[in-house]
């Protein structure tokens, strides 16, 4: 009896100091987990990760089961909540008021950090604007406040996630960091790991990280020179073309209409150009801009303007893959650089609805047309072949998921036409 009271009350101790001190209590033993631990190990120390730091970060670890993007039951299998890309409206995401703001912040950092900005652009060879424009996107040049625990979202989505093979890596990686020196408390991260003033990846950390202020590390937390140095470098590594716009906004033309999307119908301006596409700020393309290879991008099918995008899209596209992201940064850059608004408004298109995305990639796939994958997500492949079956079928070519072509296509449309 006595040892029963005992027992008893060492259990309501521990409560208790968890509820004083804001601990989570401890959690019940998990034997799959334990094991998907234990399995992990031998990665980790094959990277150099030692024991110690691998227990500390991995003792106690609960998976955040809010985290979007994890295989659970009951969850859709496109989850792409936390994805602003890919549910907000293109209207939305590329709201106006906010770009105007941001560009007027990046104007004044561009002052401040003139020094910085240009030692990027001697060694990177990434200009200034599209540096700083990545600062703004990431985390309103610093003003978002990350809310995640970098070791536990990755260790989740490597555990739950529906890319646990990614993660996994990205978790070896993080683990890396810690055993670096970086300290656990500065490591705050998106729901899907990624840190710092210009959201790092873990994997990324040690090929691009980059030491710009001299001080012997690479601070992408707390060091404006080298967070933008490291942003500067990711982009480098991802093929940057020093010298190089991101695209140019284009009219569209009943002979190269929304349809023409994608960067599997590229061509050099001067072919879209014969196709009648014009700058949409009416100037005239150059000898050099018309030797360039491009390819049509329209972010909102033919509700919003459309661009013809050069290697510096793809690049940013390789930053964050999505097309509204790449278009938001390259627009942004324009605007501290002290560009202008888009000619073309963007509107007409609600919220993304990814069931009827996925319906819509689902029915145009078995009559011919080359959906690409089924993820509920707009992507360039999707938007086109909406088009192709709109032209196919003689309605009006908007290339967007909208119920009025979702019910067509219920209703049995006819097949792609190739022409």
């Amino acid at each position: 009896m006595i040892s029963r009271v005992l027992t008893l009350s060492a259990a309501m101790l521990v409560a208790l100091a968890a509820a004083l001190t804001g601990a989570p209590a401890p959690a019940r033993a998990d034997a799959k987990l334990d094991a998907w631990i234990a399995a992990l190990w031998p990665d980790a120390e094959a990277a150099g990760v030692s024991r110690a730091t691998f227990d500390a970060a991995m003792r106690g670890f609960t998976p955040d089961l809010k985290l979007p993007d994890l295989d659970l039951p009951g969850r859709p299998a496109n989850d792409a909540r936390g994805q602003a890309e890919f549910t907000r409206a293109p209207s939305e995401y590329l709201d106006r008021a906010y770009l105007m703001r941001l560009a007027a912040t990046g104007k004044e950092l561009a002052a401040k950090h003139k020094a910085t900005l240009e030692k990027i652009e001697r060694e990177l060879g990434v200009d200034r604007y599209s540096v700083l424009a990545i600062w703004g996107r990431e985390t309103a040049f610093g003003n978002h406040k990350l809310p995640h625990d970098a070791i536990n979202v990755v260790a989740t989505q490597a555990y739950l996630g529906r890319r646990k093979d990614m993660f996994r890596l990205e978790l070896i990686a993080a683990l890396r960091m810690l055993d670096s020196g970086i300290p656990r408390a500065k490591m705050r991260a998106s729901w899907a790991g990624a840190m710092g003033l210009t959201q790092f990846m873990p994997s990324e950390f040690f090929t691009h990280a980059h030491d710009l202020d001299g001080d012997g590390k690479a601070d992408i937390w707390n060091s404006v020179p080298d967070a933008l140095a490291s942003a500067a470098s990711q982009l480098k590594g991802k093929g940057w073309v020093a010298g190089q716009t991101w695209g140019y906004e284009v009219i569209l033309t009943p002979q190269a209409d929304c349809g023409h999307e994608g960067p599997t119908q590229g061509r050099t301006i001067a072919d879209w150009a014969k196709l009648g596409l014009k700058r949409a700020n009416g100037k005239a393309w150059t000898p050099e801009q018309l030797a360039l290879e491009a390819y049509m991008m329209s972010p909102a099918g033919g509700y919003g303007p459309s661009f013809l995008v050069l290697e510096n899209y793809k690049v940013i596209r390789r930053y964050n893959m999505s097309d509204l992201y790449a278009v938001f940064v390259g627009h942004l850059a324009d605007r501290i650089a002290g560009g202008g608004d888009f000619v073309t408004p963007w509107g007409g298109t609600a919220p993304q609805k990814t069931a009827n995305i996925v319906e819509i990639q689902e029915r145009l796939g078995p009559l011919g047309y080359e959906v690409e994958k089924v993820d509920g997500k707009v992507g360039s492949n999707t938007r086109k072949v909406i088009g192709l079956y709109e032209r196919a079928n003689n309605l009006k070519v908007d290339c967007w998921p909208s119920d009025a072509v979702l019910n067509h296509i219920r209703k049995g449309g006819v097949r792609e036409s190739r022409r």
